[in-house]
């Protein structure tokens, strides 16, 4: 039964890897570049929640829309006046600028909001379902929950509007899409900017059961790579797959080794299927 339990968590807590990671595997995906300050979106996600639950009353995950506007019209802002500019540069250069901004949002924030670790109480943060014999904790049944609405809204948005067509369009020939009259340079905003308020909103909804701090990015951008890669860089179903992967075979793992061992299985796990599979378990777009 211990075993079924780790799946189940695993689950949950896979759906919430794979939303944070979909924003880094569409920004790859549609612009061709690896976005190392990610994370530091899903760290400003996790501050918008935390003050509206402290200041305006909110509950975090209901704060999660507000932290998705707030990273998307930043995303957008960095992307028109950052990024742009290097869309055509070597790799190396642009690897050294979104480190640089990874450097930028972290160390802002440690001076905005100091170092001290932060975190929310709910009703629900210590409640649990019972299902027979397993147990659900409502904290990540929620968060999984806002995960998975948000990975359909964004499945509905890429397949069936105008916009979410002309970005698939841009990402597979951005020649060929501003031929047909779409604007390649906006659909590069509307991506990056889409892509980090992803995994701001999974920011937001992971707030019951995680704390926030400045450096928090740093927790889950191992993770959020991994998570990617191992799917198929690029793809966002990719994203999904690799990111319930990831959480089950963590949870599997805390079975057998301990807590500081867990991360090195993952790892050698990660190792083995890519050398068996080098574009991922479902396939890498570019």
């Amino acid at each position: 039964m211990s075993f079924l339990q780790a799946i189940l968590d695993g689950l949950l807590v896979g759906g919430v890897y794979a939303v944070i990671s979909i924003g880094l595997t569409l920004v790859y995906g549609v612009m061709g570049i690896v976005n190392f300050a990610q994370a530091e979106f899903l760290m400003i996600g996790m501050f918008v929640s935390w003050f509206a639950w402290a200041y305006l009353g909110l509950d975090p995950v209901l704060a999660a829309p507000l932290s998705f506007a707030v990273a998307f019209a930043l995303g957008w802002l960095v992307q028109g006046q950052l990024i742009a500019r290097m869309l055509k540069a070597p790799s190396a250069a642009q690897i050294f600028l979104t480190v640089g901004l990874l450097i930028v949002l972290e160390n802002g924030a440690l001076l905005s909001f100091g170092s001290q670790f932060r975190s929310v109480t709910t009703s629900y943060q210590t409640m649990s379902l019972s299902l027979g014999a397993l147990f659900i904790s409502v904290p990540y049944l929620i968060a999984f929950g806002m995960s998975l609405a948000c990975g359909v809204a964004l499945w509905w948005f890429m397949r069936t509007s105008w916009f979410g067509r002309a970005m698939r369009a841009t990402a597979q020939n951005p020649m060929a899409a501003q031929l047909m009259g779409i604007d390649t340079a906006l659909m590069y905003k509307m991506a990056f900017a889409l892509g980090v308020g992803l995994t701001a909103f999974g920011g937001a909804v992971i707030l019951p059961y995680v704390t926030v701090y400045p450096s928090v990015g740093g927790q889950f951008v191992v993770l959020m790579f991994t998570v990617v890669v191992l799917g198929g860089l690029g793809s966002v179903a990719g994203a999904v797959v690799g990111g319930l992967a990831v959480g089950v075979i963590q949870a599997l793992s805390a079975l057998f080794f301990p807590i500081q061992l867990q991360n090195l299985f993952l790892f050698l796990v990660f190792i083995l299927v890519l050398a068996v599979r080098p574009q991922g378990l479902v396939g890498a777009s570019r």
